[in-house]
């Protein structure tokens, strides 16, 4: 048995946490798949599987390993796909990870649309706020918002993300409207701290061309967009947002846009992925579709006003 296929049982195998699972689902008898995880601990010289009468799971090693099979897997699998007839459609399987509300809200409604047309693609859709590590989370590639630092991965840019200013009826009333940044001081903010960093975010506005920032007051500080647009909602206070996250409100009157000739700069959006994987074919497809995607959903909030 060659190095390939140990590979793929191996990987199979951890997938499956059973030796007998894995057998079935590769239709080779279970003497086949033991055999070929021993073959494998032996040729890396590594214990990569951990053995007990109900289930097997991999060690600290076979982690590290499964890991790095499974690009290597994926690689060999586009490499066997360059030279078939270029009508051929891509296949295999695409790890991302997006942001929360952009994943239920934008990209999950739109998937079926997605595998439809390429009915050969699988997608392992992780969903999270937090900063995502490709090599250590098994990501090909991860959708970022905001500026990026220098982390040595491929960016492809998407475009930029309006942030719009809100606030609820019932805050309006009781506080009145905010015309201008110098009224911020007057006014209550429903705070976001970074789930990252654990800081405060100042409120930012666009000023002769440059970005300007005040700190406003706030008795509510949360640490993702569904609190806030909940606090919000509340009135609790004032929040700048993504547009598309609150359009719904705007639309049924819920939310009101208040200083909208002073918005924050909009922010960047990027596709993040490892050098050695931009060529993938299904990765360039699904990049393509995504880019298509958010540029119709995100980013034709109307301008700011004249």
């Amino acid at each position: 048995m060659d190095r390939i296929d140990l590979f793929r049982i191996f990987l199979r195998v951890v997938d499956c946490s059973n030796f007998t699972r894995a057998a079935d689902t590769l239709g080779v008898p279970r003497s086949t798949v033991s055999s070929a995880v021993i073959e494998l601990e032996k040729k890396v010289g590594a214990r990569l599987i951990h053995r007990t009468t109900r289930r097997v799971s991999a060690t600290h090693d076979g982690k590290a390993f499964y890991v790095r099979c499974q690009r290597l897997i994926a690689d060999v699998e586009e490499t066997e796909n360059l030279f078939r007839q270029a009508g051929a459609k891509p296949t295999g399987k695409i790890r991302i990870n997006v942001p929360g509300r952009i994943g239920r809200l934008v990209i999950a409604p739109a998937l079926p649309d997605f595998l439809k047309t390429y009915p050969d693609i699988d997608i392992d859709m992780g969903v999270t706020d937090r900063a995502v590590d490709l090599v250590e989370d098994n990501v090909d590639c991860v959708l970022r918002v905001g500026t990026l630092g220098d982390s040595g991965l491929i960016a492809r840019p998407i475009g930029k993300l309006p942030l719009i200013n809100v606030a609820s009826p019932a805050y309006l009333a009781q506080f009145g409207t905010p015309e201008t940044a110098e009224d911020l001081e007057r006014h209550w903010a429903v705070n976001y701290a970074s789930p990252s960093t654990g800081r405060v975010e100042d409120w930012e506005w666009m000023e002769d061309g440059g970005v300007r920032s005040l700190h406003v007051r706030g008795r509510v500080t949360v640490n993702n967009a569904e609190a806030s647009i909940a606090c919000c909602l509340s009135g609790l206070g004032l929040i700048q947002i993504p547009a598309y996250d609150v359009q719904q409100h705007i639309e049924t009157g819920e939310l009101v846009e208040v200083m909208p000739h002073q918005r924050a700069e909009p922010m960047p959006m990027a596709l993040l992925y490892l050098h050695r994987q931009h060529l993938s074919r299904r990765l360039q497809v699904f990049a393509d579709w995504l880019e298509a995607l958010l540029k119709l959903k995100l980013m034709t909030y109307p301008d700011r006003p004249v």
